[in-house]
């Protein structure tokens, strides 16, 4: 109670940390009638007046008042915009590494460009994050336009580029992208075998825009760099014919989490159609033999039964294109994980292409809190403020809107069917339409959207829709979606990025009604007329009470309820908004099935009447917080799993840049050579123990294995005093000695020059299979909670065991790939230059639910890596190496974990070795 009412008479602390910052803000007013009297050329001075001080010891904060005030003046003649005070505070609290929260309308974009400048000045980067690539050109060329009239660069990371222009991109003093672009961007660099092809700089400062979107919604999925593995499209579509033949009471669903399972019944049917298909070994299908049977029959269940078409996805040009549940928008080239997609396409009938197999990967939570220093800004941050301040150690700040808001949110209205949901909904819109009242609607899905489209049709009432089946016209629409009595129907409208203006957007009018009339007074008259046209109709729209956004059903977080009503009531218009639901609603009918309220619902609402009150208006929100806490559990574990991986990341990552930094890597192959050589020898003489007792064949044939060596272990045993030490000591003399002998043949570069290419060579291929290691580690670790241990605890024990055995793995490849190589070659043009990385297939895949968020092809992608190592032009072991010998005869002389010596890039055992029916690891 008396915190209450000290917050009436204090306000919030979110109300007294913004009033803090207003003698800031006075400063800042303070410094514009000087700056108003300079010349654009004295204006753009400031920069290097501002660097000079940087350089003699003053700091951002200190140059804050005189720098905003510069940019402010710089966007006054460059755009024709001057910030409000209340963008100021925005600017200021982004600068602070914290987020700011400022309703739709109210000018984030040109927020971002004060502590963008500010940061900027020191000449080490800054990155501006938007949420699509659209956004990125079209801020890059918007607010460039400020940065370029005070002397600095802009740069924008955009599809298709190639490494020069991303490299440029990055060198500049701003830096817009995607948070994809970047994050691929930093992969794909530590992927790269030569530090001059890097592209990106070390990491200084990142506003993130629409932050809630890319670090809450979208930080559910990692991004993932993968190549493809063999062809089992057959396998896919044998198992999809079964699963069709399946009925629901041969599995269980649970829509809460996604997951379907068999039943026993349904086991013991799937069993026999598999057996009878010829794709089962055995009479059991959860034998070991069967385990890729299972894997592929539970992602076509979860197709055939969880995924719906027009709603997860759609078929367009004979591909399966996923809709990004967030924005509605066609996710072009993205994939789901796990081989969920091809068992979607075989459900689908199209073509299946290959799995893919990962490469490097990394979470946007890792990725981002690299940055020293990390701002974001949005519309609605608050409700996740917890999280932002747990994850990334960022507080939220809600700033006060410039004009008070007008827009009225009237109480939910629920109904008991979706039928008779979209009858009143219909009926309500052609009623605000018919007075000339704007009405923007709300849907979750595509289908909903189509379904709503025929009533509003059978009620005459004209409307466009806008959902990922027509994103290209998507600008436009929601441009003109203001107009007097237009209705407009949007799928998602988070992140559409383009304000909704009353009275219409006289800009895409000039652009779409003039587009062929040549300069000169005609058109700028046309043009002045349009502008007119536009004002006026805008007075008529408020007259008609503003933009009405009526949303369909609830989503299951608030935020994007937020953005949908915040699309309402900008910069002081009027508005309104009201959301319409019906107990067959996805948020009520899988959390709220058994309550209360739908009980009552059912029994006492007749058909087609409706209730609201602020009740029921909370125990939707109520069930909201509930689906939110659930999800940020989601989000949180799969940082929990990613900081253990992470960890071992940066690891590999700094070898990586030591190795390509050195001139030469002789000190680390001997090191490895060293350790490996220990490992023979500890492992064959067991601590306190007698010559006797070693195992001198074993150790004999490992030597011979690895090191490319014939010693004579047995005669050293006999000797008298002889110590493991002393074996050891001569092994390493003896392998150095075959080494150096080869290198002394070729120019000390070139040699250089080949044994950093067979470290990165293997600490790439022995990486990549860890990461696969790892991932099938993280889908069975969570079976350990049945024997009461900690998955969590579980997984980071054998994650670091997994990793100790990488390193020696590596240190054993290293050292007997140069044992055995061959030089046979007479340039040494081969090795001059190192390879260059083949175009990757990129994705943002949620590890919980196989769903892919967000990814692209890379570089226009006209082919994908195999599933092996690029050539490196490494000489590899070759037959004659081997005395001529038949591959037949290569079993027991090739280690299983070493390049085939045939050269085909892969490993023994998956080549020649598995020709041979050799068995083993």
């Amino acid at each position: 109670m008396f915190g209450a009412f000290a917050k009436t008479l204090f306000g919030s602390s979110n109300e007294r940390y913004v009033r803090s910052l207003h003698p800031i803000v006075a400063k800042i007013n303070a410094f514009e009638p000087t700056l108003q009297v300079l010349s654009d050329e004295e204006l753009a001075n400031q920069t290097v007046k501002f660097r000079d001080l940087l350089a003699k010891g003053e700091t951002l904060d200190s140059l804050l008042p005189e720098a905003f005030a510069t940019v402010r003046e710089a966007a006054r003649r460059a755009l024709g915009q001057r910030h409000y005070d209340v963008q100021m505070i925005g600017g200021i609290v982004l600068h602070r590494g914290e987020i700011t929260e400022m309703r739709t309308g109210e000018g984030k974009t040109l927020v971002a460009t004060l502590p963008t400048y500010l940061n900027a000045l020191p000449g080490k980067g800054v990155h501006v994050v938007t949420v699509n690539d659209y956004l990125a050109s079209r801020d890059a060329e918007w607010m460039g336009q400020v940065y370029r009239f005070l002397g600095l660069t802009v740069g924008v990371i955009v599809p298709n580029l190639s490494d020069e222009e991303r490299r440029a991109a990055y060198a500049a003093d701003i830096t817009y992208g995607t948070n994809n672009e970047f994050g691929f961007d930093y992969l794909r660099d530590n992927m790269k075998y030569d530090r001059a092809s890097m592209t990106q700089r070390p990491y200084n400062f990142a506003i993130v825009d629409e932050v809630d979107s890319i670090l809450i919604d979208e930080a559910r999925t990692p991004l993932i760099i993968s190549g493809p593995t063999d062809d089992k499209s057959e396998l896919y579509m044998g198992v999809d014919a079964i699963v069709k033949q399946l009925t629901p009471e041969d599995y269980e669903k649970d829509e809460k989490q996604r997951s379907i399972v068999l039943t026993e019944d349904g086991t013991e049917r799937a069993e026999r159609l598999l057996e009878t298909a010829g794709l089962l070994i055995g009479a059991n299908l959860y034998d070991f033999e069967n385990t890729q049977v299972v894997h592929h029959l539970n992602q076509s269940l979860r197709a055939n039964v969880m995924f719906k078409r027009d709603i997860d996805y759609i078929v367009k040009d004979g591909k399966v294109v996923i809709i990004d549940e967030f924005t509605g928008r066609m996710m072009d080239g993205r994939r789901w994980s796990d081989g969920l997609h091809q068992a979607v396409e075989a459900k689908e009938g199209v073509a299946i292409e290959p799995e893919n197999q990962t490469l490097a990967s990394i979470t946007f939570q890792n990725y981002f809190r690299m940055y020293p220093k990390l701002g974001g800004m949005t519309g609605t941050a608050s409700t996740e403020a917890p999280e932002f301040f747990d994850i990334y150690k960022m507080n939220v700040v809600t700033i006060p809107t410039n004009l008070p808001v007008q827009r009225v949110d009237e109480e939910d209205e629920f109904y008991k069917t979706t039928e008779e949901k979209f009858r009143a909904i219909a009926k309500r819109i052609r009623e605000q339409s018919s007075k000339g009242q704007p009405v923007l609607v709300g849907t979750v899905s595509i289908e909903k959207s189509e379904r709503l489209s025929e009533f509003l049709k059978e009620e005459k009432v004209a409307h466009e829709v806008l959902n990922a089946r027509f994103h290209e016209s998507e600008a436009h629409i929601v441009a003109q979606a203001g107009r007097l009595g237009a209705v407009t129907i949007a799928t998602n409208m988070a992140g559409r990025g383009t304000d909704i203006q009353l009275g219409g957007n006289w800009e895409f009018r000039v652009e779409g009604e003039l587009a062929d009339m040549p300069e000169g007074p005609e058109r700028d008259a046309a043009i002045a007329k349009i502008k007119a046209e536009v004002a006026a109709e805008k007075e008529q729209v408020k007259a008609a009470g503003g933009l009405f956004v009526l949303g369909t059903e609830r989503h299951e977080s608030r935020r994007i309820d937020n953005q949908l009503r915040g699309r309402s009531g900008r910069q002081g218009d009027p508005g309104l908004s009201r959301f319409y639901l019906s107990l067959d609603d996805d948020l009520l009918r899988i959390f709220g099935s058994n309550t209360l309220f739908s009980r009552m619902m059912r029994s006492n609402i007749e058909d087609g009447e409706a209730i609201g009150s602020k009740w029921l208006t909370k125990a939707i929100e109520t069930a909201q917080k509930k689906v939110e806490a659930r999800n940020y559990d989601i989000r949180k574990q799969v940082v929990e799993y990613d900081d253990v991986m992470n960890d071992q990341r940066k690891v590999i990552y700094e070898q990586r840049a030591d190795i390509m930094d050195a001139d030469t890597v002789g000190d680390v192959v001997e090191d490895m050579r060293t350790e490996t050589v220990n490992t023979i020898v500890a492992d064959a003489c067991p601590p306190e123990s007698y010559p006797e007792q070693w195992d001198v064949p074993g150790m004999t044939q490992r030597i011979a294995d690895v090191l490319n060596l014939e010693l004579p272990i047995e005669d050293w045993a006999r000797e008298e005093g002889i110590e493991p030490d002393i074996v050891e000591e001569r092994i390493r003399e003896a392998a150095a000695k075959l080494v150096n002998d080869k290198a002394a043949d070729l120019e000390p570069e070139t040699w250089a020059q080949i044994e950093k290419s067979i470290l990165l060579q293997n600490l790439d291929h022995h990486w990549k299979e860890h990461l696969a290691l790892l991932d099938a580690l993280r889908q069975v670790v969570h079976l350990r909670a049945y024997a009461q241990k900690t998955p969590l605890n579980e997984y980071k024990q054998e994650a670091f065991a997994m990793f100790e055995r990488m390193l020696s793995n590596i240190r054993e490849d290293v050292t007997r790939t140069l044992a055995y190589a061959q030089f046979t070659f007479q340039a040494s043009s081969a090795m001059s230059e190192l390879p260059e990385l083949p175009d990757f297939l990129t994705s943002h895949i949620d590890p919980l639910t196989g769903e892919d968020d967000t990814a692209d092809w890379d570089a226009a992608s006209a082919g994908l890596i195999g599933s092996g190592l690029p050539p490196l032009g490494i000489p590899r072991p070759q037959i004659e190496d081997l005395g001529g010998m038949d591959p037949s005869e290569w079993e027991g002389r090739v280690s299983r974990n070493a390049p085939c010596p045939c050269g085909s890039g892969r490993k023994y055992k998956h080549c020649h070795g598995a020709l041979t029916g050799a068995t083993g690891a």
